[in-house]
């Protein structure tokens, strides 16, 4: 099964810009989409059924505004949009499907870079949804989480570590919490096999030619229970993608 993750800023000016034709290329089985930034009557939904995908949307309430879908060669026998919290449902932020093997999520976490309030909500955010997953794998232990988690795990994982260390995104508490999902029964599918790999990145900001010049971060993950982790068989990143300033993250796990 090939799972593809991808923030697509925008996932109309993302087609506008070949979307389509990536996807056919890759012909992944589910693919997991964040940062919408539409409603799903704005989405040209029959595009991606003409790939033989189910189609699910949960956008946010704000119009233009985050929002996150999941594209599926097989049709779930459940879907589950939002994680029970009013405050983050309205933003569109978390949406699960259930099938017989286990369970796949798309997330988009909050940025924070608006400031010291949404970096607050960030925090926030980060604490609800490590319990709601916590929850969640007492009924579904097999878990697939995908998403932009605008976070930087570590030092490899960003272009400067220097002098972004006090830079939301890279702060000390939020890599400590990253450190804590990932000791506490997850595992990153990327670093799995590419563990001492430098210069991967999956984020640019549109200023000083970053991406020409590949100074990016890595917040884009996917994230597999460890009842899963033996089955992963491959992971990397489409850098050459560029529908959006983030490019896809993929794995492949033999279910």
């Amino acid at each position: 099964m090939k799972v593809i993750s991808y923030n697509l800023n925008g996932i109309r000016a993302a087609c506008n810009k070949g979307l389509i034709s990536y996807l056919r290329s890759e012909n992944a089985d589910v693919v997991c989409f964040q940062e919408l930034k539409a409603l799903p009557e704005q989405i040209d939904i029959p595009a991606f059924e003409e790939l033989g995908y189910h189609c699910y949307w949960f956008s946010a309430q704000k119009k233009g505004y985050s929002g996150v879908g999941i594209l599926s060669k097989i049709k779930p026998k459940n879907v589950v949009e939002g994680m029970g919290d009013e405050l983050f449902d309205i933003e569109g932020r978390v949406l699960r499907l259930d099938f017989n093997w286990g369970s796949i999520i798309s997330v988009y976490f909050p940025s924070g870079t608006t400031g010291d309030i949404r970096q607050t909500v960030k925090m926030d955010f980060l604490e609800k949804f490590q319990n709601h997953i916590n929850e969640l794998r007492q009924i579904q232990p097999n878990l697939v989480v995908c998403g932009d988690y605008n976070i930087c795990h570590k030092a490899i994982d960003i272009h400067d570590p220097i002098s972004n260390k006090n830079s939301t995104g890279f702060l000390p508490e939020e890599r400590e919490w990253m450190t804590q999902w990932f000791d506490n029964g997850f595992v990153d599918s990327f670093r799995n096999l590419h563990k001492d790999e430098s210069h991967n990145y999956t984020w640019w900001s549109y200023r000083a030619n970053a991406r020409v010049n590949n100074k990016g971060w890595r917040i884009d993950y996917i994230s597999v229970s460890s009842e899963l982790a033996e089955k992963i068989n491959g992971s990397g990143i489409h850098p050459q993608a560029v529908h959006s300033d983030h490019c896809p993250s993929w794995t492949e796990l033999s279910i």
